[in-house]
């Protein structure tokens, strides 16, 4: 009997395991109702009297020998899953896993149509969002009394001394490089604009436009005509057509809005474009003479044209986003869904 003790514990002296699975085969092995070390335990009641003693205790230390000897083997893997683990944790990354986020689908399209003027050699310009009233309106073809005013309703800052006003369109850029530029001037003016509006899903009291300016001698409609149905093609396909309708603008003369063939129905008519098979995208027109005598240009060299369109609009046409509000709500939701497009 005791030499299977001896034998029992060599063998349990040298066990190895690499996996928690072969630890807890170990276990059953020796340590079980029917393992090595229990049978021995019931081999027990063979042993002369005289020997029971010894046996007995050489037994307890076999079994709590076993016990130790697995549990160590247990918590060295244990510990050295526990290292790996530490190893492989990037202490630069934040606690909380943060999601990835994606461009805006306004910024989107604006940076797809500033990559179309582009190609046509159009610059971007940049002006201040709080003006005065000289270049939003007076420059612009505005009489302190003129109708037009009422056109757009402003927010204003200050009015005395002088008129201090959130911009109202982004045609106060234009003012300012042709009072520091002489032609010939190619530019676009994106940026965002205020007005004094009730906020809906058709309309809101800021929003965002691209208007573009191009003076030099002998600039015609047709030369701006050609530039509008170029990046109409080019932002909705080249299959899209243009129409051209008078209007009035009050730094434009003749001045005309354009609409372009609904995308959605190829010009057939649908509920998108009221079945009418067009829908308006911007504002248009020669620059008035008095608007470039305004800003310090000779209107008898040199003439021009300008347009303007809002972003939204352009991306509504895109897209199909039905609530104006959505784009500067931030929802995280509606902002996923341009994930693919950045």
């Amino acid at each position: 009997m005791i030499e299977k003790i001896n034998s029992l514990k060599a063998r349990i002296e040298a066990l190895s395991a690499d996996t928690p699975e072969q630890v807890e085969q170990l276990r059953v092995q020796y340590l079980s109702k029917k393992g090595e070390v229990s049978l021995l335990f019931n081999d027990f009641r063979t042993v002369p009297a005289e020997q029971k003693r010894e046996v007995g205790q050489k037994l307890n230390e076999l079994k709590n020998l076993a016990t130790e000897r697995i549990s160590a083997l247990r918590e060295a893997l244990e510990a050295k899953a526990e290292a790996d683990n530490e190893a492989a944790i990037d202490l630069t990354r934040t606690a909380t896993p943060l999601p990835a986020g994606t461009r805006h689908p306004l910024t989107l399209v604006r940076g797809e149509m500033l990559d179309i003027f582009a190609r046509m050699g159009f610059t971007i310009a940049d002006g201040p969002e709080v003006e005065d009233d000289w270049h939003v309106f007076s420059a612009l073809n505005f009489a302190a009394d003129h109708p037009a005013r009422d056109m757009q309703d402003t927010f204003f800052i200050a009015r005395n001394p002088a008129d201090v006003l959130l911009r109202t369109h982004t045609s106060s850029v234009q003012t300012r490089v042709m009072e520091h530029t002489q032609p010939p001037i190619r530019i676009v003016c994106p940026g965002r604009v205020y007005r004094n509006e009730a906020i809906s899903a058709r309309a809101h009291c800021f929003f965002h436009q691209i208007e573009g300016l191009y003076i030099d001698r002998n600039v015609s409609f047709a030369d701006l005509r050609q530039v509008l149905l170029y990046f109409a093609r080019q932002m909705f396909g080249p299959e899209t057509k243009i129409r051209l309708r008078p209007s009035y603008f009050p730094f434009t003369e003749p001045s005309a809005e354009m609409d372009i063939s609904c995308n959605l129905c190829g010009g057939k008519g649908c509920g998108f474009c009221k079945h009418t098979g067009w829908v308006e995208i911007l504002g248009c027109g020669m620059v008035d003479p008095a608007v470039l005598e305004a800003c310090g240009i000779d209107s008898k060299q040199y003439s021009g044209y300008a347009f303007g369109m809002g972003i939204e609009r352009i991306t509504n046409l895109k897209y199909r986003v039905k609530d104006l509000r959505m784009f500067s709500e931030n929802d995280v939701r509606f902002l996923d869904e341009f994930v693919a497009a950045k």
